[in-house]
């Protein structure tokens, strides 16, 4: 039980050059393929931090790398998305570009502030999760941006400001902090419970 979160994790892992490869190579014909990959990929981010409490293995090494698969792997499908519809994705490059300037400054910040990058698993990061996931299925199955995608640029930049609040609240570097509130209550020294299903 204690090794199912790592193999999790690592299932996740190698979906990401599975799905850019498929994307590639294969084009129009792999939409659904890697849109059944990528919600594979999003069950398996459920279940690791879930069983990795529930077996008491939840580690800052774990945390960490969660994080940085998660990154690879909407990389990898932000990627075949573009493979697969380059004139859509062209066409809102500005907000992408924004997105992708706003997780740069996450990571910058952190490592400025703390010599690590940031792991907070926070609330609304969560969320833009879950808004990734309906806006990769528009993009991907039906070729569509509309409102899952705006829905997903406003939750991109209200979680990452979040992230970035957190970063600059916290006294010191912690992984799994929900939000800036909980931040500024750990900055006043207030211990915050933690649970099975969030972190």
């Amino acid at each position: 039980m204690k090794n199912i979160p790592y193999i999790l994790i690592a299932i996740r892992f190698l979906l990401a050059p599975i799905i850019f490869f498929l994307a590639y190579v294969k084009g129009e014909e792999s939409r659904f393929v890697i849109l059944a990959l990528m919600f594979i990929g999003l069950l398996t981010d459920i279940f690791d931090g879930i069983i990795a409490r529930k077996v008491g293995v939840s580690s800052e090494k774990l945390r960490r790398l969660d994080s940085q698969v998660d990154l690879v792997f909407w990389l990898s499908l932000g990627l075949a998305t573009y493979f697969l519809n380059t004139e859509l994705i062209k066409s809102h490059w500005q907000s992408i570009a924004l997105i992708f300037i706003m997780e740069g400054l996450c990571y910058i910040i952190s490592i400025l502030k703390f010599g690590k990058e940031t792991c907070t698993h926070a609330f609304l990061s969560k969320m833009w999760g879950l808004s990734l996931l309906i806006a990769f299925t528009y993009l991907i199955g039906f070729q569509q941006a509309g409102w899952a995608f705006h829905l997903t640029i406003i939750l991109g930049i209200v979680s990452h400001i979040d992230v970035i609040l957190i970063i600059l609240i916290l006294p010191k570097w912690q992984y799994d902090v929900p939000s800036f509130y909980h931040a500024w209550q750990i900055r006043q020294g207030k211990q915050r419970k933690k649970t099975t299903f969030f972190n």
